[in-house]
């Protein structure tokens, strides 16, 4: 039996650049035991399956696997996903897809290579748990003064955000998976996301993602973080209304740049959409082969 699928590099407008998907675009199907082990066989950050949605008003379902487990959400799956049905079904234009995810409808614009989600009123999670940043610092490998904040929020996925002192400092970070197992895996968050630059500075916000929990050592754009990240800025903000916008370059020290951008909308205080955009490239396709 073949499954036919699609190689997507998203976050990226050239080939091999960005962060690396596989899509089934007609899954209904492969059995959830199967898409696990496909996901697990290709080994990419993640890999997206299609199927027919149980809402009538949205477009179809999307399902997310790591090479580990399955998840409600993603960034870069759910945009790479949607260039892959933009480019089968023939659409030239701007197009718009609602897809049906573990966290809700997610809305998706595809127009020419730009390609971005939108989560409205979205869920936001924090909480006053302080992460530990000696422990961090360990897992990091980095000296504990090189952290100048950390916190804990997320979109759809719960992250550790945590800012150090200096760009450099980002790539000379180096996981511990020992002292990670250690101090952080039972954490509220055990997902790093590294970082530094200040949003205000209209400078992309240069970035590395650690999750090993998920299967995912290191990840080369994690669009979810950026929706996270975003999200968190404006709530942690004073300012009851505002958008607040962020360029971030990630996957540089990996050999895979990418490039994304996050904007969160807030209204008397409350977080009314989060946008996450960039750019996918398709670059192959294929059939898996698999028995009856």
């Amino acid at each position: 039996m073949g499954f036919d699928f699609s190689l997507v590099d998203v976050f990226s407008d050239w080939p091999f650049g960005g962060n690396q998907l596989v899509v089934f675009p007609d899954a209904a199907s492969i059995a959830d035991e199967t898409m696990q082990r496909l996901a697990r066989e290709f080994n990419f950050s993640e890999t997206t399956f299609v199927l027919p949605p149980s809402d009538p008003l949205c477009t179809c379902r999307v399902r997310i696997f790591t090479p580990r487990q399955e998840l409600p959400f993603a960034g870069h799956p759910t945009l790479g996903t949607a260039a892959v049905l933009a480019r089968r079904n023939g659409a030239q234009a701007a197009r718009q897809f609602v897809f049906e995810e573990g966290i809700g409808p997610v809305t998706v614009t595809v127009d020419g290579p730009e390609i971005s989600l939108h989560l409205r009123s979205p869920r936001y999670e924090a909480t006053d748990e302080a992460p530990p940043a000696a422990l961090i610092a360990k897992a990091l490998t980095l000296p504990e003064d090189a952290i100048a904040e950390s916190w804990y929020a997320g979109v759809g996925l719960r992250f550790c955000f945590v800012r150090v002192t200096d760009r450099d400092l980002v790539d000379r970070a180096v996981l511990d998976k020992g002292a990670w197992a250690a101090g952080i895996a039972g954490s509220w968050s055990p997902e790093l996301y590294l970082f530094a630059g200040n949003h205000r500075d209209r400078v992309p916000l240069h970035a590395r993602f650690f999750a090993p929990r998920v299967g995912v050592d290191e990840d080369p754009a994690t669009g979810s973080a950026c929706a996270s990240l975003v999200a968190s800025l404006a709530h942690r903000s004073p300012e009851r209304d505002g958008t607040y916008h962020i360029q971030i370059d990630q996957g540089v020290a990996m050999g895979r740049p990418s490039a994304l951008e996050g904007t969160a909308h807030k209204q008397d205080g409350r977080i009314t959409e989060v946008i996450v955009g960039g750019h996918a490239t398709i670059v192959g396709n294929g059939t898996m082969t698999l028995p009856a």
